[in-house]
């Protein structure tokens, strides 16, 4: 059986606080909020979430996860022990992790 290592590419992501402590709200997810594409819900600070539409259906964000901006522009959550296994800090740009 042949292996295969996944490419290494670079992408837009941020962690989302789920509150008002959020410090980042870049333009991408503004657009995609604006668009309907993402909807923040839940009555509370407990039960807040982000539903993200996706080619596979609607996807949960929970508070702490991260929320990425893939190479074709597809939006969607990633837990933080995941992202942390999988991607690395490349850059900063103005200030901001990119």
């Amino acid at each position: 059986m042949a292996k295969y290592r996944k490419k290494p590419v670079v992408i837009d992501a941020f962690k989302w606080t789920g509150g008002h402590d959020q410090v980042e709200d870049p333009e991408w997810i503004i657009e995609a909020i604006k668009k309907g594409e993402v909807r923040i819900s839940g009555l509370n600070d407990t039960e807040i979430c982000m539903q993200i539409d996706t080619l596979e259906g609607v996807a949960t964000a929970q508070k702490g996860d991260y929320i990425i901006r893939g190479i074709q522009g597809e939006i969607y959550p990633c837990k933080p022990d995941i992202f942390k296994a999988t991607y690395e800090l490349v850059g900063e740009l103005n200030g901001e992790e990119t």
